[in-house]
């Protein structure tokens, strides 16, 4: 294998404005980013070949379109374990599905051919007079903040857009022909690992807690990726100060002479902090008197649609993290206020669907770990709380000990239900307890039947005034398709219940 082509080899050509021109590139995985990234490197001349273990009907249909533009892509397991032996190799393109010690990826670094992530190539081959970027990664909350961000840009009058790990791959929305001003990238720990250069104008890490530790081999391999989001930021580095992780890794990050640390606080802020003081959200970093004075940013009244009780603590953090990168732009208060009041949350995120009979319901299936759990249940006070699924080993103990104080009523789900019944009954068995028989799930209709089942037991449960929420700190697919799935058909059974709506 050779790590040059006729143009030379890829990490010494000039950077912004990559010409990828006759560079022989292997994309390694065929989902939305590995098309977006043979697309627009095919379109400017490169040679692209595309792999992926995979083999369907669709993936086929859409390695058509691009074999017709002289694109070649190769379906089925036989090509994940080595190089190409039919052809040199100047650039490994990633897909982040695809774990750092996969065969072929180690092949190509033992080869000497660099392993880029999308936004690696989306940085280099953006001009230089390209959008800015605002970059968000954490364990929980991302994508909330990132259509925050996006909400509050586009209410400041730029041409923004969310994409990243949400909407638009990176590179297209780089590439875009007729140019955004603002890019709001929400990145994953995955994407991150095989970016060096990322260069935002302003970045936030929210919060570090345990998660993929088997594709990163541990929790300090974990943390070191988040932080790579750091690394060359041009104004701002943005992190939580309740998170000490976080502060960490700002101050071991190396950043551009003059890049500031900005903190975020739910109570009153310090200097060069974001907080909140009597029911404001309010801005000590991006003023010039900000020794003396703190800009209004919003109110908690702006965000009270957020939550079946009002916007919860983490989505407060949320909301001040996305104020933190717009107010770096130099966008004004005004249109942080303005965003803020007009953003939506997405479907399964905190999405309160209901209230019945003055119980509120909400869809939070996307909490899939215990920390994302814990925001969402520290956001009401008295909570029936549908959780379970299979727990991937994480400890929950520190989840239910946290909680167990808001705990009205716990419906377990899931096909093992010993993780979570052993911390009830260690750190809260006064609590009642209902476990919906898994029976069979193998079809829609047993999905169904067990969802319906879980929302009649937590509504016989509640009280008014309380909150039923699906925040299940597990993965679905012990039982469930997907964690959309498992929320669709909550809201399904939520839409039966009798009862007078509010």
């Amino acid at each position: 294998m050779s790590a040059t082509g006729s143009a030379g080899p890829a990490e010494e050509r000039a950077w912004p404005g990559l010409d990828v021109r006759d560079l022989r590139i292997l994309v390694t995985g065929f989902g939305v980013s590995g098309y977006a990234i043979a697309d627009q490197t095919m379109q400017r001349g490169a040679r692209v070949l595309v792999i992926d273990g995979a083999d369907s009907a669709s993936l086929r249909e859409r390695a058509g379109i691009l074999e017709v533009l002289g694109v070649e892509v190769r379906l089925g397991p036989e090509h994940l374990d080595a190089l190409p032996a039919d052809r040199e190799i100047d650039l490994v393109v990633t897909s982040p599905g695809w774990r750092p010690d996969q065969p072929l990826l180690r092949a190509a670094q033992q080869a000497g051919i660099p392993v880029w992530s999308e936004i690696e190539l989306a940085r280099r081959m953006q001009s230089a007079d390209g959008p800015a970027w605002l970059g968000i990664t954490g364990t929980n909350g991302k994508t909330t903040t990132v259509t925050m961000l996006e909400s509050i840009l586009h209410h400041a009058g730029l041409r923004a857009v969310a994409c990243g790990n949400v909407g638009l791959p990176v590179i297209e929305a780089a590439l875009d022909p007729e140019g955004f001003d603002v890019l709001a990238i929400e990145l994953s720990s995955f994407q991150l690992h095989w970016t060096e250069h990322l260069d935002c104008e302003a970045a936030v890490v929210l919060n570090v807690s345990d998660d993929h530790l088997d594709w990163h081999g541990g929790a300090e391999a974990y943390a070191r990726a988040k932080g790579k989001i750091f690394e060359g930021v041009r104004s701002a580095c943005v992190y939580s100060v309740a998170d000490p992780t976080t502060q960490l890794l700002v101050e071991e990050a190396d950043v551009v002479d003059g890049a500031r640390a900005v903190g975020l606080t739910l109570g009153p802020p310090g200097l060069s902090e974001l907080g909140v003081i009597d029911g404001l959200l309010v801005d000590r970093a991006f003023l010039a008197e900000r020794r003396t004075a703190a800009a209004e940013l919003a109110s908690l009244e702006d965000l009270a649609h957020l939550g079946a009780r009002g916007a919860g603590p983490h989505v407060v953090l949320d909301a001040l993290a996305a104020a933190a990168l717009a107010r770096a732009h130099g966008v004004a208060p005004a249109a942080v206020r303005d965003g803020l009041r007009a953003y939506r949350m997405g479907d399964h995120r905190a999405q309160h669907l209901a209230t019945v009979d003055g119980v509120g319901y909400v869809d939070d299936t996307k909490a899939t770990n215990p920390a994302a759990a814990a925001a969402s249940l520290a956001a009401a006070a008295r909570v029936v709380w549908i959780a379970g699924g299979d727990a991937k080993g994480a400890d929950l103990d520190a989840l239910v000990a946290t909680v167990r104080d808001r705990l009205v009523g716990v419906v377990l789900l899931g096909r093992d239900d010993a993780p979570f019944t052993a911390a009830l009954s260690r750190h809260a068995p006064e609590v009642p307890l209902r476990r919906i028989d898994p029976g069979d799930t193998g079809d829609v209709a047993g999905r169904s039947r067990l969802m319906e089942d879980a929302v009649r037991a937590a509504h016989s449960l509640a009280r008014p005034g309380d909150v039923v929420l699906l925040a299940p700190a597990a993965a679905s697919i012990d039982q469930f398709r997907d964690y959309a799935e498992r929320g669709d058909l909550f809201a399904a059974a939520v839409s039966r219940l009798p009862g007078e709506r509010a």
